[in-house]
């Protein structure tokens, strides 16, 4: 009986056990003729949209470029001017000759190394050329951790203020051009793409809020190296060895504290230090010292007569701005000399007509047919467009009105900052 239920179970089992399990195997893809051909109409026909679209876009982009190329540009006739004729005209300060800061907004930087070069000259005799890409490098890495410390709420531009140039130089030293001329990326000072990449980045972490420092920074540093070079930690100079403190220090003998900022607007009460409010400024400094519109342009002309040269900053986008005539005045017709004061000079402050364009440096000064004029040493390309390149000639009324604030060392104005309240 026992035998006889194994052997049924055991046929009953028998089928499954001698099924065969499933296997896998690999077969060519099936192609649907029909299909692909469908698909690749589809391709064609969005390419010829893209390329009709890109095509479209070029043309608008160029009919745009071609017109704001052909719209000509309002300037004062300069026919009828009484104007000096040539550097040569003006009693000069002592200086290097102008340098050009090309495809890059670091005016800031050319014009407050210019001023510390000529002074050092002034004070010691000395003629160094120095690094302007130095002082760079440092503010760009300052101007990103103040977005890291602001969460993204901090100016990001490559402008600065000659005073942010001073504290950089205060805080990491200087050294000379040759030693760091800051242009590994390009011969010639370009930094469209090296600010690309860096706002690229910084806006970057801001989107994603991610905002470690000890990440950030080292990145930008990264990319600061890839287009100006790595700063020297130390460097030989005339057989001896520096860092940029002691070069500073040492052998230039130049204190960054030694200088200030005079301005003159209503905005806050004068003969008191204050913020400067202009986006420039980005770290809010507030040691600018504001006094009335006469004194200040009256330091000024005594300073340079004087044999001090000054930094000075504001807006070049007038028609008495005339870069290929190497003037920069105000016409009449915009306002009389005689209107010219400290009302006048704070409405235009007010409605933004005037701005803090740029900086350059006061090296030479004349009296001409009864007005001051200011011979400019200026590293845009603007001031390249006329007879004398890197120069210009500024008359007192373009000063008064569209200059905003000027740098210079304390010895020259320390009359006037005893009037400190």
């Amino acid at each position: 009986m026992k035998k006889n239920i194994l052997l049924i179970m055991a046929l009953s089992l028998s089928p499954t056990l001698l099924l065969a399990q499933d296997k896998i195997r690999f077969i060519p893809r099936t192609e649907d003729l029909k299909m692909e051909a469908i698909r690749e109409r589809n391709k064609t026909l969005t390419a010829k949209e893209d390329s009709l679209s890109t095509a479209m876009e070029k043309a608008i982009a160029a009919k745009k470029e071609a017109e704001q190329k052909s719209k000509p540009r309002m300037r004062v006739d300069t026919e009828k001017l009484k104007r000096p004729e040539k550097p040569e005209d003006f009693k000069q300060i002592k200086h290097f000759a102008p340098v050009s800061q090309y495809n890059t907004g670091t005016c800031w930087s050319f014009s407050a190394t210019s001023l510390i070069e000529s002074d050092i000259m002034r004070l010691t005799g000395k003629e160094i050329k120095l690094s302007e890409m130095h002082t760079v490098y440092y503010e760009y890495l300052a101007k990103a951790e103040g977005f890291i410390d602001s969460r993204g709420d901090s100016f990001l531009g490559e402008g600065s203020q000659m005073r942010g140039a001073l504290r950089m130089i205060k805080k990491h030293g200087i050294v000379p051009e040759e030693t760091y001329p800051g242009n590994r990326w390009d011969p010639d000072h370009n930094h469209e793409l090296l600010f690309d990449e860096i706002n690229d980045y910084l806006h970057f972490c801001k989107e994603k809020n991610r905002w470690d420092k000890t990440v950030i920074l080292p990145a930008i540093e990264a990319i600061l190296q890839k287009y100006l070079g790595k700063p020297p930690v130390q460097f030989n100079w005339e057989g001896k060895e520096y860092t940029p403190h002691t070069f500073r220090d040492e052998f230039l003998k130049i204190n960054p504290d030694d200088y200030v900022d005079l301005i003159s607007t209503m905005s806050f009460p004068f003969y008191q230090f204050g913020k400067f409010d202009v986006p420039d400024n980005w770290w809010h400094d507030s040691a600018y010292y504001n006094v009335p519109l006469e004194e200040w342009y009256t330091a000024l002309q005594k300073a340079v007569q004087a044999g001090y040269s000054a930094g000075i900053g504001g807006d070049v986008s007038e028609p008495g701005f005339y870069g290929e005539e190497d003037i920069a005045i105000i016409p009449d017709f915009d306002i009389p000399y005689k209107n010219i004061n400290q009302d006048a000079r704070e409405y235009r402050i007010y409605n933004e007509s005037t701005s803090d364009d740029h900086g350059i440096h006061i090296v030479g000064y004349t009296k001409h047919k009864g007005m001051d004029w200011y011979l400019i040493k200026d590293s845009s390309r603007g001031a390249r467009y006329g007879n004398f390149e890197g120069y210009m000639f500024y008359r007192e009324d373009y000063i008064k009105l569209k200059m905003l604030g000027y740098t210079i060392h304390k010895d020259a104005v320390k009359e006037l900052l005893k009037k400190q309240k």
